[in-house]
This record gives C-alpha cells, sequence and structure tokens, in this order.
C-alpha cells in the first residue's frame, strides 16, 4: 500500500467523498508535505484501491457544468488494511533510500567552491521549510486542532533542523579546511589531486557486516547444509 493510499483511506475513514475533494483537503492540509499528490496518481489510486474492495463508490452527482463525480467509501475490509499498514510501518524501520546521502557520498567529484554553494543553498531552502512548518504548527496551535492529527509537523521540524544543523556543520569543517578535498582545473574542470588514500577493494573487505546481514548469511549457510 502506497503512500497515497494511506492518506486516501485515512481521508475516507473520516467521511465519504469524491477524488476532488480528497486532493482539495491534501492540498489543503498540506500533506503535501507527507505525500506527492498528484490529481492523476490519486484517481489511479482510487480506481486501484476499489478493485481491491478497499473502497466503494456510492453514487455519481453533478453540480452545474461541472463533470460528474464519483463519492467513494471506505469498506471494513479497507478500514482494517489501513490499521495494518499504519502498524506495520510504525514498527519496523526499513531503508527508504534518500537521494541526499547518495550525493553526499559522492560529493568529492565536485569541486570545493561548487560544494559549499551548493550546500548554503541547501540551508536557505532548509530553513525556509522550517519556517513554514513553524507557521502550520503555530496555526494548528492555535485554531485548537487536536495535536493527534498534527503529530507529523513537530517530526517533520526535527529532521528538518537536525540535517540544517549538520549541514551547517559540514559547510564549516570545508570551508574552514579541517576537510582536505579533491583539487580540480578551473578550466577544464579535470581532478589534479594525486591522492594515494582512494578507497580500495580491501578496505571493502573488512568493512563490519551488519548484523542483520550476518544473520541471514547464518542462517542461508545451515539451510545450504540441511540441503546437503
Amino acid at each position: 500500500m502506497t503512500p497515497l493510499a494511506i492518506a486516501v483511506l485515512a481521508l475516507l475513514e473520516e467521511r465519504p467523498m469524491h477524488p476532488y475533494e480528497m486532493y482539495q483537503l491534501l492540498i489543503a492540509r498540506r500533506e503535501d508535505k507527507l505525500v506527492k499528490v498528484r490529481p492523476g496518481s490519486l484517481y489511479h489510486t482510487v480506481t486501484r484501491l476499489a478493485d481491491q474492495e478497499l473502497v466503494r463508490s456510492e453514487g455519481v452527482d453533478r453540480a452545474g457544468n461541472r463533470p460528474e463525480r464519483t463519492t467513494y467509501r471506505i469498506t471494513a475490509r479497507g478500514r482494517d488494511a489501513l490499521r495494518d499498514r499504519i502498524a506495520e510501518i510504525v514498527r519496523r524501520p526499513i531503508p527508504e533510500y534518500p537521494r541526499f546521502p547518495v550525493a553526499l557520498g559522492e560529493l568529492h567529484n565536485l569541486p570545493k567552491q561548487d560544494v559549499l554553494a551548493l550546500l548554503r543553498e541547501r540551508v536557505g531552502r532548509l530553513e525556509a521549510e522550517l519556517a513554514d512548518t513553524d507557521m502550520m504548527v503555530a496555526w494548528a496551535d492555535e485554531h485548537v486542532v487536536p495535536r493527534r492529527y498534527w503529530i507529523s509537523l513537530p517530526f517533520l521540524r526535527a529532521m528538518l533542523a537536525a540535517e540544517a544543523t549538520w549541514v551547517n556543520e559540514f559547510i564549516a569543517e570545508l570551508d574552514g579546511g579541517a576537510l582536505e578535498w579533491e583539487d580540480f582545473d578551473p578550466e577544464t574542470g579535470v581532478r589534479t589531486s594525486d591522492h594515494d588514500d582512494t578507497w580500495s577493494d580491501a578496505d571493502s573487505a573488512e568493512l563490519p557486516v551488519p548484523r542483520k546481514a550476518a544473520a541471514n548469511s547464518a542462517t542461508n549457510i545451515r539451510s545450504s547444509e540441511n540441503l546437503s
């Protein structure tokens, strides 16, 4: 079940509604900070949920010259699926593979000054996101919205603040010369530094094995022994 499917089922748990109303509510509540919301993907998600009998249509209505709109209601099966999926996500952390750490791991391929400029731009965007999140928290608090409905906002703020702090510390370390960096030809962009400290295959072989991977490896070995 995708994040958008969870959001749709959660809306229908509140009350029956049509997809366009779902889209409007998701945007108005700023759920697009948590889930990628696009009209086309939302309509596709609702159709798929209906095919799985997690929601059902309750009829079609038309107002004026607007297109016909189908209202949907969550089913008992859909309610169970929603609760099970939420519980599964909360109980078990899994790798989500965000893109930023990938770029960090390959950042040494860029000149130092470019890296500093890009990181400072990122910090500016993070600070804008922090301000926007603080504004939403203040609005919810001012309008006495029960905190259980916006508990994700303090979590998002903590994540944004932690990243902004880390990036600022990285900028200071790099800009101050505490972190050695590659040298590049300003004309051609070709790397000119000649380091002998690159990551080697031998280094990779010495990496500690994560406990989960080690356990899986041991299980596979035992299975092989049983088969033989």
